[in-house]
């Protein structure tokens, strides 16, 4: 019973994490601006994220805000708020850059820290995830699941999330790849910038 609970789980997870979003944005942007370490501690940050939703949907909290539209809205505008600030601070940091080269845009040290909580905040104040969870936890999940097993679906899920965006991160950090990327120097930046924004607008708008 429960391996056809998981599976399901795990596939849908799978389509939800590979799809374009906040996480895959940021984790992105990070890696190819600080490189694979940055991009590893953000990663760190978006799998971590996870057991907050898994945390509240065990708790019921996110039904309670499924049946309180006021309360979805406000995490949805701080959400878009959040996402619309990184987005804005993007740009902000091409237009002070003084030399229109790939160094531009390049952070030279590495704070895990502050790249753990940027991961953090974007996976946790997704909407997006919220919708995901509760379906999973009210939907797929059947109500007579163990509550051990519940968790042991929360660390999978937390798991496989890291390891997606680690291999991301991976990939993107790798000196080649990035300097392949920075080629556009601060303009990559602003596209990341404005992906963002338009990310916050789409949360605002249509979730």
């Amino acid at each position: 019973m429960y391996w056809t609970e998981f599976l399901t789980i795990a596939i849908a997870h799978l389509f939800a994490v590979a799809s374009p979003g906040p996480d895959f944005a940021v984790v992105t942007r990070q890696s190819v601006t600080g490189g694979t370490t940055a991009g590893l501690w953000t990663s760190f940050g978006v799998g971590t994220g996870i057991f907050l939703h898994v945390g509240y949907c065990i708790l019921g909290v996110a039904l309670v805000i499924s049946q309180f539209p006021a309360l979805f809205e406000g995490l949805k505008y701080v959400a878009a708020a959040y996402l619309l600030y990184l987005g804005v601070q993007s740009i902000r940091k091409t237009l002070r850059a003084a030399d229109q080269s790939a160094t531009a845009v390049v952070d030279v040290s590495v704070q895990p820290g502050r790249a753990f909580v940027l991961g953090f905040l974007t996976n946790g104040l997704n909407p997006k995830a919220t919708l995901f969870f509760l379906a999973l936890f009210t939907v797929v999940i059947d109500a007579s699941t163990p509550l051990a097993i519940q968790l042991v679906y929360g660390v999978y899920l937390a798991i496989a999330t890291f390891a997606w965006f680690a291999m991301l991160s991976s990939i993107l950090g790798r000196r080649r790849v990035r300097d392949w990327i920075l080629k556009a120097g601060v303009w990559f930046e602003r596209a990341m910038g404005i992906i963002l924004i338009l990310l916050a607008v789409q949360i605002a708008v249509n979730t």
